[in-house]
């Protein structure tokens, strides 16, 4: 199947796996850095089980400062999570327009960002996808197994660390489920008039507490977990400084 004929499956059902945690299910870019030292992510959760589906873009500029922009509530999007290592949050209508099978584009109009995305298969990407597919479900909540893969997968496709459990900023424990995957084969975006330059690892490979952003870009289809929050235990931050927002 297709990236865009998931696409469109998953929009369809809008399904949201069982469970007692904060469920998420649908697609993103896990992450992708560039030349420039610029870092762009995607979600689009379809379904989510803290309030309705949202569409996310993350972007760490090259003083390693994060912004989150999402079409919902920041307490209810990625912010819940990630918030305490955000600079700046932002609600805006984001975009996704698809161009063909396997590449879509990215925009968000308030800073004028065009974002391409072009994936594609590889022996790699084939390989685990067919692992995953063997796998039971329970075998995608299990910390050992998910450690095993996070392994694999990175020494597999060549993107340093890959964090598939452990603690998002906000104290929440995550799991990550990214059952069907594809490589980011070509990629290109600017922002306010800034060309971020071709893809290329960083130096210093990015990350967000236990949340490692890959070296190289992932598109992933799958399912998100987090612990219920609980203000005992949690932070309730969605910027790390004054937000600054506006009405989507």
């Amino acid at each position: 199947m297709y990236p865009r004929e998931l696409f469109d499956k998953v929009e369809a059902e809008k399904s949201l796996p069982p469970g007692d945690e904060e469920r998420f299910n649908g697609m993103g870019v896990m992450g992708l850095p560039f030349e420039s030292g610029h870092v762009l992510a995607l979600r689009h959760f379809v379904a989510s089980s803290v309030g309705k589906g949202y569409t996310s873009v993350w972007h760490r500029n090259p003083a390693k400062e994060w912004s989150f922009y999402a079409d919902h509530d920041p307490r209810l999007t990625c912010t819940r999570y990630f918030g305490k290592e955000a600079k700046h949050t932002y609600i805006e209508p984001v975009v996704i327009e698809w161009l063909d099978d396997f590449s879509f584009q990215v925009s968000i109009r308030r800073v004028d960002l065009t974002w391409f995305v072009r994936a594609s298969s590889t022996p790699a990407t084939i390989l685990l996808n067919g692992i995953g597919s063997l796998l039971p479900d329970s075998a995608w909540k299990n910390g050992f197994i998910l450690g095993l893969m996070g392994k694999v997968a990175s020494a597999t496709l060549g993107v340093a660390k890959i964090g598939l459990t452990g603690i998002v900023p906000n104290g929440q424990h995550f799991t990550a489920n990214p059952k069907t995957i594809w490589t980011i084969k070509e990629s290109h975006a600017s922002m306010n008039g800034i060309d971020f330059g071709k893809p290329a690892p960083l130096k210093e490979q990015a990350g967000l507490a236990d949340f490692w952003i890959p070296q190289k870009g992932i598109l992933a289809f799958g399912q998100a977990y987090f612990d219920p929050y609980n203000p005992q235990k949690h932070s309730a931050d969605t910027t790390k400084s004054s937000s600054q927002s506006s009405a989507a």
